[in-house]
């Protein structure tokens, strides 16, 4: 290791390089210099080859030792820090490049208000870092950063990993914003039931939702979709309280309804984590069962499916929808999971409704 750096025409000498002359001057050699300085041999050759930083013990013994001040061997040791840091922090500006240049500022800028910056790139970086709370966008490649990763996919590369933190960094940053109460699992699963209710109701349903879940201790959060996060939902947990997040990709009531239950699921089995597009997970199994009976009962679809003989209409959709108290998006979301009713099948779209988000938090 050198005991000196240059760097775009700048030279820091590291303390050794210094000690190194004054040990020539004196015409000792290391070990006895060491010696004189109290201290051992192997510390003064880690000092002159730049591989440790001088301490305040060994800048004090060399002011006395070399008739010279503290600060002298403090301010050498400073500035070849602060050249390192240099380095260190353009190094680090070159990686956060590459990792913005997964995403694209005009989501953030979009959707959460940054500042027009065309082609300033280290701007937007700085941006979207302040807008992040976080010190670097590097800190965003390590999966399972702030949560549990909750799948056993291989297709995930760097780029889903990055998207994927990001959108549950901003969904727990809007939460601390307005910190829920402590989570109460009895109002929880009251809210759930009440949730129920709300399906038919495609325009008002979030502010509803979001009030009631604040009060049982979640902060319910709905984010425009950064696209390639490939999330459906997360969860975590906020200190006493949970925030419980989705997306706005897949907006239809079935899909809607389905990524929100699941998620519901998830919290009530204390598994919290990331939801993904491909799940290939028990726990994610666990949860799909969870929200598919939880949004139709098993022996009311049971009988549904037998009373029809699984000839599906409009109006015997609409009508066990009525029965059940649910929007018939859902059923008929079900009938095609469930390969009853082909996906392409378009005689059924004026059941399909789109949930209309009126606010975000």
């Amino acid at each position: 290791m050198s005991n000196y750096i240059e760097y775009n025409d700048k030279i820091a000498f590291h303390p050794g390089y210094y000690i190194s002359e004054a040990i020539e001057e004196s015409g000792l050699t290391q070990y006895d210099f060491a010696k004189r300085l109290d201290t051992t041999p192997k510390n003064i050759s880690c000092l002159v080859n730049g591989e440790q930083k001088l301490s305040t013990d060994i800048a004090m013994k060399l002011a006395r030792m070399l008739d010279t001040s503290v600060e002298y061997w403090l301010n050498l040791q400073t500035a070849y820090d602060t050249i390192t840091a240099e380095i260190k922090s353009d190094e680090a500006l070159k990686e956060e490049r590459r990792i913005f240049n997964y995403l694209d500022y005009k989501y953030f800028q979009s959707n959460f208000g940054l500042p027009a910056l065309p082609r300033k790139t280290d701007l937007q970086i700085e941006q979207v870092r302040k807008f992040l709370n976080v010190s670097a966008l590097t800190v965003f490649r390590e999966r399972d950063m702030a949560v549990n990763f909750r799948s056993n996919t291989t297709t995930l590369d760097e780029s889903n990993i990055v998207k994927a933190n990001i959108m549950v960094q901003i969904a727990t940053n809007l939460a601390l914003k307005k910190p829920a109460p402590k989570f109460n699992r009895n109002k929880f699963n009251e809210v759930a039931n009440y949730a129920l209710t709300l399906t038919k109701e495609h325009q008002h349903f979030y502010s509803l939702l979001h009030k009631a879940f604040f009060e049982a201790g979640v902060n319910f959060v709905i984010l425009p979709n950064l696209p390639g996060s490939k999330i459906n939902g997360a969860t975590k947990r906020i200190k006493s309280n949970i925030v419980l997040m989705v997306n706005d990709r897949r907006l239809y009531s079935d899909t809607f309804w389905f990524t929100l239950f699941h998620e519901i699921g998830h919290i009530n089995n204390g598994d919290l984590g990331i939801t993904f597009e491909d799940r290939l997970h028990h726990a994610e199994d666990e949860a799909d069962i969870y929200a598919e009976n939880k949004l139709i009962p098993p022996e009311a679809y049971e009988l549904f499916l037998t009373k029809c003989n699984r000839h599906f209409t409009v109006q015997n959709i609409s009508h066990f929808a009525d029965q059940i108290g649910r929007d018939p998006g859902i059923i008929l979301g079900r009938l095609k999971n469930d390969r009853l009713i082909d996906y392409q099948d378009n005689r059924f779209n004026s059941l399909q409704k789109t949930c209309k988000i009126c606010s975000k938090s």
